[in-house]
């Protein structure tokens, strides 16, 4: 299923790129997607067999309508409804902002520390990160009194660990093979 939602979210992204609707679409997306998630009724409606193409589009017309859903947003919603693909629409949208993501260069960063960072130090840290990994960073901020001092980064597979409980854990392992 993972390729399935790649496939559809790599294809709105295309069309929402081309029309520089990429963060109009973003939320679009995820307001409706919100909706399906919450709603056992929807899920199950826009499941059914027994409920008509033309019955569903009516529904999604109205729901996006509610939620002030773009036309772009509103036609990929109907052709997910007409190809019986609206179960895998959680998975589409995550997918959908991976994909955002990636083609304009931003990548995420956890960012972990023993105290809440100031508005300077996380500016700074941006920064930073920024030039390491040549991409735009959008930051999450987590705070683990655990560390004592300093901070992890985490951006995809890659782990910055500046914690003062790793330097520790470095200096033992040194002083136990000397």
């Amino acid at each position: 299923m993972k390729a399935l939602a790649q496939r559809y979210a790599s294809a709105l992204a295309d069309v929402a790129l081309a029309k520089g609707a990429a963060e109009q679409v973003k939320r679009d997306l995820a307001s409706f997607t919100a909706l399906f998630e919450e709603s056992a009724d929807l899920r199950n409606f826009l499941a059914s067999p027994a409920v008509g193409g033309a019955g569903k589009r009516a529904v999604i017309e109205k729901l996006a309508a509610r939620i002030g859903a773009s036309q772009m947003v509103r036609n990929f919603l109907f052709v997910m409804s007409d190809h019986r693909r609206a179960q895998e629409l959680p998975q589409i949208q995550q997918a959908f902002e991976t994909e955002l993501r990636t083609r304009q260069g931003v990548a995420e960063a956890q960012v972990t520390s023993p105290v809440e960072l100031t508005a300077a130090e996380k500016q700074e840290l941006q920064r930073v990160l920024e030039r390491l990994s040549g991409k735009k960073i959008e930051a999450r901020y987590n705070i683990d009194p655990a560390l004592v001092g300093g901070a992890t980064v985490q951006i995809g597979t890659t782990i910055y660990d500046g914690s003062v409980r790793e330097q520790f854990n470095r200096m033992r392992e040194k002083l136990a093979s000397e």
